[in-house]
């Protein structure tokens, strides 16, 4: 195997250390899509509703609730499910949003299993911007596929994920498996 490290003048001492970039990690670290405050007028989660479902990244729409894939995922094939009423708080859910928030987050991890057989998930929602909420004023449900050995070195020590597929990929398969 032949060492294929580009030699970079100017960027400090020659160490050992080889880089992985992932400047669209940039994007999010500055806050692109993030609301200047908590009215829907901003809120992005409310603006890709009228956007065509692969432009948007919407995997599926219900009544109440949307399956969409995140922007910045953790790993292929993570999701969120998010309730079109713009509210914060899971206690601010009606009983109706609350049981098809919990049908498609079922439906979600069905569909994952099918296409890329995942060994676990991780469900959750970070409630509140001081609980990890990178979009706090709008409920979502984050939809995580896990498998053995994908939490390795690199979110702990570099700081960076490794998503081996395109988001547009990813959405042709979910989209294609989830049903109508």
């Amino acid at each position: 195997m032949t060492d294929e490290r580009v030699r970079q003048d100017g960027v400090g001492v020659p160490d050992a250390l080889q880089r992985l970039w992932t400047p669209h990690r940039m994007a999010y670290i500055q806050g692109e899509n993030k609301p200047a405050d908590d009215h829907p007028a901003g809120c992005p989660f409310c603006a890709i509703v009228n956007l065509p479902d692969e432009q948007a990244l919407i995997l599926a729409r219900g009544q109440l609730v949307y399956a969409v894939l995140n922007l910045y995922p953790y790993n292929a094939g993570h999701l969120m499910v998010v309730p079109y009423r713009h509210v914060a708080d899971y206690t601010d859910l009606n009983a109706a949003e609350t049981v098809e928030l919990g049908e498609y987050t079922q439906t979600a991890m069905r569909v994952v299993r099918s296409v890329s057989a995942p060994h676990g998930f991780n469900i959750g929602m970070n409630q509140g911007a001081v609980a990890g909420a990178g979009i706090a004023a709008h409920l979502h449900q984050h939809v995580v596929p896990r498998w053995g050995g994908d939490a390795n070195f690199m979110p702990v020590i570099g700081q960076t994920r490794t998503i081996p597929q395109l988001l547009g990929e990813t959405w042709a398969l979910l989209s294609k498996a989830w049903p109508k």
